[in-house]
């Protein structure tokens, strides 16, 4: 195994075990750590698909990354003002 499937694997833990603790109720939808999870997996998964030639599935990882970076900036944004 070489370092670009290591970094895909490792994505796809962090994604799987994102999805597990939010179907376990152990974490909420809308907490950091979970679309922090989120990012950091996608981030693997999109190293791993780009530089293997997955570009559908590379595509699919930047909106995933996106929309977890989204979450945390109103997440972020939503404490500020309650603050």
């Amino acid at each position: 195994m070489d370092w670009v499937d290591a970094v895909g694997w490792a994505g796809a833990v962090l994604v799987l075990a994102a999805y597990g603790l939010v179907s376990t109720k152990r974490l909420d939808g809308d907490s950091v750590v979970y679309q922090a999870l989120n990012v950091a997996g996608a981030i693997g998964m999109l190293i791993n698909t780009y530089v293997r030639g997955a570009l559908p599935s590379a595509a699919l990882n930047v909106i995933w990354i996106g929309v977890g970076l989204y979450v945390l900036a109103k997440i972020v944004f939503r404490k500020r003002q309650d603050a």
